[in-house]
């Protein structure tokens, strides 16, 4: 008998990476949408049309796991509150699962990605640890006592919106908070940082790209930092600072045993992580400071993906 196959769509800020995953987590089909400025009914529209584009090449599949940068309602499968995205208040479980035909699952995509890390990743084999997802905002994920943690009514684990400097710029999206660790850690702030540093550095890579008129965004800047500029590198060292002043009220509140950092922006791997485990080892408190771990997600930018297509396979629950 063949594997089961089920989809898993993990939503961001602004994308969406879909596919067909199996029971093993190989990934047969995968689909990719952009949605920067859709209105509520757009995005909801995008969902269903990602979900058919990889259902039409495997028809077999019997379920579908969502994760959302979203906090979401476990009862009822609704969207209550999202910071990036259009979805406050959306029945999304019943109104996708009408839509689609299928049964659907859905949770914060963090949970989800936590859920894959933990299985078969970097957290395997640990039952506390904290999953950061860097992308155009950072989600937050916990795993207390080998359980996903969500807090009293379902919505805690908001890690991402840990406040770093109080004084700090307005946070993102819909957050009320300044100085949020989403807004000092997070791809946007890698983007950020690095358009700063190429225009005070017109002889760098940044710099030229800059007065080219290129756009400097936290993926451009992990490029050239990977290539060797230095205002590049310098870019990924002060948000890597960031993080780890992030990290450091994690590990002292929660003591994990690892901190997995996942979301795209983890492809700028140690010169963003060495930063902010130096920040760790010099201000955390010992001796959960000299336990704690601070690795890169095993699956990279595809756990939140993987992690949805698990919470399908396993019927919702995580």
């Amino acid at each position: 008998m063949p594997p089961r196959r089920v989809i898993g769509v993990d939503a961001g800020g602004t994308k969406l990476l879909g596919g067909v995953v199996d029971e093993g987590l190989v990934v047969h089909h995968r689909v990719h949408r952009l949605w920067r400025g859709a209105d509520r009914q757009e995005t909801l529209d995008i969902f269903v049309e990602a979900v058919e584009e990889v259902r039409a090449a495997s028809p077999d599949v019997d379920a579908v796991g969502f994760g959302l940068p979203a906090l979401v309602d476990q009862r009822t499968g609704q969207s209550s509150w999202s910071t990036h995205l259009p979805l406050e208040g959306v029945p999304f479980r019943d109104l996708m699962s009408e839509r689609l035909g299928l049964p659907v699952h859905v949770d914060n995509d963090a949970n989800v990605a936590l859920l894959a890390e933990h299985r078969r990743g970097a957290a395997a084999g640990h039952e506390h640890a904290a999953m950061l997802l860097l992308g155009t905002g950072i989600g937050g994920g916990l795993l207390l006592d080998g359980r996903i943690y969500r807090g009293f009514i379902g919505v805690g684990a908001e890690l991402g919106h840990i406040v770093v400097d109080v004084d700090g710029p307005e946070c993102q999206g819909a957050c009320p908070g300044r100085g949020c660790l989403e807004v000092m850690a997070s791809g946007t702030a890698i983007g950020r940082e690095a358009e700063r540093l190429a225009a005070e550095r017109p002889d760098s890579e940044l710099g030229r790209r800059l007065a080219a008129g290129g756009e400097i965004t936290g993926a451009i800047a992990t490029e050239l930092a990977h290539e060797g500029d230095e205002a590049a590198i310098e870019a990924l060292a002060v948000v890597g600072g960031y993080l780890g002043a992030g990290i450091v009220s994690i590990v002292n509140a929660l003591n994990p045993e690892v901190v997995v950092i996942g979301g795209g922006a983890v492809a700028a791997g140690d010169l963003l992580l060495d930063p902010a485990r130096a920040v760790v080892a010099e201000r955390a408190l010992p001796p959960s400071r000299d336990v704690v771990r601070i690795l890169p997600a095993h699956f990279g930018a595809e756990s939140g993906m993987l992690g949805a297509a698990l919470m399908a396979l396993d019927g919702g629950v995580l």
